[in-house]
């Protein structure tokens, strides 16, 4: 299986000023949607990691998060795409907990809810701390430049607290442009051959 584990904030919706607590909050980030599609059109499942430690903080409950989600989904699907699920921590980062990155028990659960070994995935996002989990966890990892990391870009070097084994895309569209074998482009249509006119009962005149 072909498995894409894409961060949320920052990566498919832009950063806002502060957390994302209903659905008229959520807008997707130019393209990122379409790029969810190509990748599902290429045979890959996409699946969302994301911290919300608002939840825990009581700024919005579950009901607001999922449907925060399910305006996200709905919108992939509109464009032909899919987003197969959802994981989520709702824990604060003083909660010390193994599921939010850059501890890599979200990312690990995936993938054992997928059967798919770690290496095989490719973990995507735009803050280190979602490639620090993919990258414990041993997952190949890609930085897009936009979000949190909007200030960096292809062919800079990158602080330190990125993994060595980071790639850098410009956007998500971009990474999968990467990743996707490219497009063959369609051949011309060879012009017919010009009939021969004949009138019936009568052979074609030879010169």
């Amino acid at each position: 299986m072909k498995l894409a584990i894409l961060d949320r904030d920052g990566t498919l919706n832009p950063l806002g000023d502060d957390f994302i607590t209903s659905p008229e909050e959520w807008s997707a980030q130019p393209g990122a949607l379409e790029a969810v599609a190509r990748l599902n059109h290429a045979g890959w499942r996409v699946v969302v990691a994301t911290n919300q430690p608002g939840l825990g903080r009581g700024l919005f409950d579950v009901v607001s998060l999922n449907a925060i989600h399910a305006k996200m989904l709905r919108q992939v699907a509109a464009v032909g795409g899919r987003i197969d699920a959802v994981f989520y921590c709702p824990h604060a980062p003083d909660e010390a907990c193994h599921c939010r990155t850059p501890a890599p028990g979200l990312l690990e659960q995936i993938c054992d809810r997928y059967g798919v070994e770690p290496f095989d995935a490719r973990v995507v996002g735009s803050c280190a701390e979602h490639l620090q989990a993919g990258a414990a966890l041993g997952a190949q990892v890609h930085l897009v430049c936009t979000g949190r990391s909007a200030h960096l870009q292809p062919g800079q070097v990158l602080p330190i607290e990125f993994p060595a084994t980071t790639r850098v895309h410009a956007s998500l569209a971009t990474f999968v442009e990467h990743l996707l074998p490219p497009t063959p482009a369609p051949q011309p249509t060879p012009a017919p051959a010009p009939a021969t006119a004949t009138l019936s009962g009568t052979p074609p005149l030879a010169y």
